[in-house]
């Protein structure tokens, strides 16, 4: 027995755009939640993204699967109040506006409790809800550069973003835990809570590992794109026939068998330049010379068997062709507007069918504002 809509039953009221927010409410619809995204007029702006399916967004489709949307203007009175039922009714309010946003116009989170003690006010926001950087604007790339992510990311020569929206994602993930977490607090409690997660936040923490070598280590952590400031060998190799093989060497006893069987020099095991991690790192140009020696008299394939042999850690650098291709890939549709677009499927299995379809602006307008008259 596997996963099986294990939040059917929970309704999740959605004020949501870009990609955090619906990151964290696909998971929630995935788990069998009702999510209700209430838009805007003019929709959530993903959906103005890109218009691959045939004139729609693909992000949008990617992240809003499973949804009902509902048009709504809570600056209007009738909106407002259809708004305030719907959250007096829902065991979800999960939202990224800006910060103050919605207090201003009567959803502070001191009045909803007052409707519904037992509601997870879930807040998403760039930088905080206090002081002058909560009215930064915190897209994805902003907040990787703010939170020191491109400076470790890159060649020594420039900085670099990563190439996903990582933070974004990041965020989306932090704030599904949390509400897991806060409805089983509620369980045992019979009380809601209210959390704000910032973007700058969970960047921070999942920098940790290079924070720590800046402040304790005396090899501080630089870009070296493919390669590893504090680690060695551990990068990409090209092969005779010009493919890459990534290598990732973590410790000694792995070190003394790359030796054996892939260098066909057991000798360095003990080498002084190269006994230990320290020693490699301080003396890389030399092992890379090594390495390389036998990497590039063979093809990609005959390098990664005898690695896989070896049982050395590698991979293939693989392009957007090999991945899209990729035996390992495990893919599902969403279906927008009438057209299919083939999405790569959520890493957590279900037994239960993965909703596919994607809603229109405001498809469920009408059905919602019955249901909640």
């Amino acid at each position: 027995m596997g996963l099986n809509k294990e939040l059917d039953g929970f309704t999740i009221v959605a004020m949501e755009q870009a990609v955090a927010g619906p990151y964290c409410s696909l998971l929630l619809a995935d788990a069998g939640a009702r999510v209700i995204k209430l838009e805007r007029p003019e929709g959530d702006f993903t959906r103005g993204y890109d218009k691959g399916a045939d004139g729609q967004s693909t992000w949008f489709a990617w992240l809003n699967r499973g949804k009902e949307s509902v048009v709504i203007d809570y600056r209007k009175p009738d909106d407002a109040a259809l708004m305030h039922r719907l959250i007096a009714e829902a065991d979800v309010f999960l939202h990224n506006l800006a910060p103050g946003a919605l207090d201003r116009h009567g959803f502070s989170p001191d009045v909803l409790r007052q409707h519904n003690p037992g509601l997870i006010n879930l807040q998403i926001s760039g930088y905080g809800t206090e002081g002058e950087a909560a009215e930064m604007k915190a897209y994805d790339f902003l907040v990787q550069a703010e939170s020191g992510v491109c400076t470790v990311t890159g060649t020594p020569e420039q900085p670099s973003r990563v190439g996903v929206s990582i933070c974004d994602i990041a965020t989306g993930l932090t704030a599904f835990s949390a509400i897991l977490r806060a409805l089983l607090q509620r369980s045992k409690t019979g009380v809601g809570v209210d959390i704000s997660i910032s973007m700058f936040d969970v960047m921070a923490e999942w920098m940790n590992m290079p924070l720590l070598a800046h402040r304790y280590m005396a090899a501080k952590p630089a870009r070296m794109g493919l390669t590893h400031a504090l680690l060695a060998p551990y990068g990409a190799y090209t092969c005779g026939d010009g493919g890459q093989i990534l290598i990732a060497i973590q410790n000694n006893r792995e070190w003394v068998v790359f030796c054996d069987q892939i260098l066909g020099k057991p000798e360095f095991g003990a080498d002084a330049r190269f006994a230990s991690n320290a020693d490699r790192v301080a003396n890389r140009a030399a092992l890379d010379v090594e390495v390389n020696r036998v990497f590039s008299t063979q093809d990609r394939q005959i390098i990664a068997d005898r690695l896989q042999a070896a049982k050395i850690a590698w991979s293939h650098l693989n392009g957007l062709e090999d991945v899209v291709n990729h035996p390992l890939l495990r893919q599902i549709t969403a279906n927008i507007g009438g057209f299919a677009v083939d999405l790569v499927d959520l890493p957590v299995k279900t037994d239960a069918a993965r909703p596919q379809n994607v809603p229109q602006l405001g498809q469920h307008s009408a059905a919602i504002r019955q249901e909640y008259s």
